[in-house]
This record gives C-alpha cells, structure tokens and sequence, in this order.
C-alpha cells in the first residue's frame, strides 16, 4: 500500500466525514470562565493528562504513523518498552513547543531529528513511511491541536469565536517546532475544521494496528500493579476522549450513559479547578521545563 496524503485538491473538496463525526459531543458545559481573549497556553493543566493515550491513539490511526510508531526501531522510546519516558519525551515536546524559546525549540527539534531518521519504512511495511514526512507531521500536529481546544474547552468552558481563532493561531508551533511549515497550517479555524475532517477520512486500521491501539487503551505497557489501580478510569477517560470515527474503527462501544457520566466528571473537575491557583493546575509543565532546561544545561539526553 502506497501512503497518499492530502493535497490542495482534499482540502477544497467536501469532507467525507462531519464534525459530528470527528470530534467528541459535550452536552453539558462548565459556564465560560472569561470572556478575555485566551491562547494555548491557557489549556496548560494537569488535567488535560486524562486526554493523553486517546491522543496518541489519534495519531497513529493514520496508517503511516500508526506502522511508523509500531515498527519503530527506536528501542530506546518504545512506546511499548519504556512507556513512562515516551510519556515524558512526548510531554516535554508539547511543552517547549508551548512554553520554549526559540533556542529551546530549535534544541529539542535536534533532538528529535535524530531518533526520526530511524522512523522509515523498509520493504516489508505494509505502508510507506518517514518520520519526517510533512503532511505526517502536520496530522500529529493537528491531533495535539484537537488534544487542547477539547480538555480547555472541557475545563473552562466553550470559547467564543474570537477565542477560538486567537487560541487556535497560537498553536501553531505544536507543528512548526518541527519540520511543519508555517504555510501548511490551516490559516483559520475554520480552515482548520475543513482540514479536520477531510484528514479523518484518512484514518485507517487494519487488524495489526488496531490490536497495538487496543493495546494502549488496555494500558498493557506498563506494569501491572499501576494498570489495576489506574487502568478502569483511564480506559474510561481514553474511549471519552476518542471520536465517533475513531471508536467506530476500534470496535469500542460508548453509550449516552458514558456520555453522560463523562460529562459531569469534568464538570465536577472544572469546579474545583476554580479554586486551585493557577500554578497548582500547571505544575506538571513546570517539571517537564525545569527538566528540559537542567537537560540543556548539564548536556543531557533530551530523548
């Protein structure tokens, strides 16, 4: 199977796929917490951790990326041998793309250069694939960008549309940290929407990809003591985070009951997140910089 990626002539057709389709229903909202313009930075919060291995399930439904990841040779950041540092090297991008100075970035895009140039196909894939293909990337890029409007919008409430043009213009460099260019992100949100749902018709499993991703919703990477404990709720929160489209193809079942239970969760949470200030609820990222600069500092491994 030959890749094919998206070219002028997808974006300007009709989507196959609606909205309906491609991103999670929230029926019941937290009310809006500000009316002030916001950005990504906004969306930081430990809470947007429960959104994670759903992300990554995102990512690699396309093919190329889901076979790049599976047949990676970078036995170092298996997601299936070292789950806690992928975790981390995976967490610490979203970071500095963020949060990072040009410096930083440019530090962490060698870094990950590096492991990439192992990501490619060999003859025997079933599909094509390079790690720095940049329609691949901005695909991944797109999915971080779905990860933040979902779990702020989840967490603060629905965004204006104004919010949500300045929100979305400001993440950009969760692409163009890396080899994405500024031209191939979508100029507005409403381009983006378009984008969103033509590359979702992309989105494709066969059996080997799809056990590797139930794989990660089964939390089977890591050790089994934390998977019995954690495993429930996060099994829970992972299938809450998916799309239609996206549980359609994993054969995961989700009912108006879930719906509703996940729901009033975050609810709950945006609640209480209230009251916690606002370095509580980003302390997670703070690490993950504080890290990365002693990283920097002492010439570490950054992955």
């Amino acid at each position: 199977m030959t890749a094919q990626y998206l070219d002028a002539h997808d974006v300007d057709s009709e989507p196959r796929l609606t909205t309906e389709q491609t991103r999670i229903t929230i029926n019941q909202r937290t009310p809006s917490w500000s009316s002030k313009s916001v950005d990504v930075t906004d969306a930081l919060d430990f809470w947007s951790a429960a959104g994670s291995a759903a992300n990554v399930i995102m990512q690699l439904s396309w093919p190329e990326v889901g076979y790049g990841v599976a047949e990676s040779r970078v036995h170092s950041g298996s997601l299936v041998h070292h789950p806690w540092k992928r975790l981390r090297t995976t967490a610490q991008y979203m970071a500095v793309a963020i949060l990072g100075t040009d410096e930083e970035r440019a530090a962490y895009r060698d870094a990950v250069n590096v492991a990439h140039r192992q990501v490619r196909s060999t003859d025997e894939s079933p599909v094509k694939y390079n790690a720095f293909n940049r329609e691949l990337q901005l695909w991944v890029a797109a999915c971080l960008f779905i990860f933040y409007e979902d779990t702020y919008q989840l967490l603060h409430g629905k965004m204006t549309e104004d919010q949500a043009e300045t929100f979305y213009r400001s993440a950009m460099p969760l692409g163009t940290t890396l080899q994405v260019l500024e031209e191939q992100w979508p100029a507005t949100r409403a381009d983006f929407e378009v984008y969103w749902n033509t590359a979702c018709g992309w989105i494709q499993m066969d059996d080997h990809i799809r056990e590797f991703l139930l794989y990660i919703v089964d939390l089977k990477m890591i050790n089994i003591v934390p998977r019995i404990i954690l495993a429930p709720l996060l099994r829970f929160l992972t299938i809450g985070f998916l799309a239609p489209v996206f549980r359609d193809n994993l054969g995961l079942e989700w009912s108006a009951t879930d719906q509703r239970r996940f729901e009033h969760l975050f609810l709950f949470v945006s609640f209480v997140n209230r009251f916690l200030p606002k370095f509580v609820r980003t302390h997670n990222y703070t690490v993950l910089m504080t890290d990365l600069r002693w990283r920097l500092k002492h010439k570490k491994p950054l992955i």
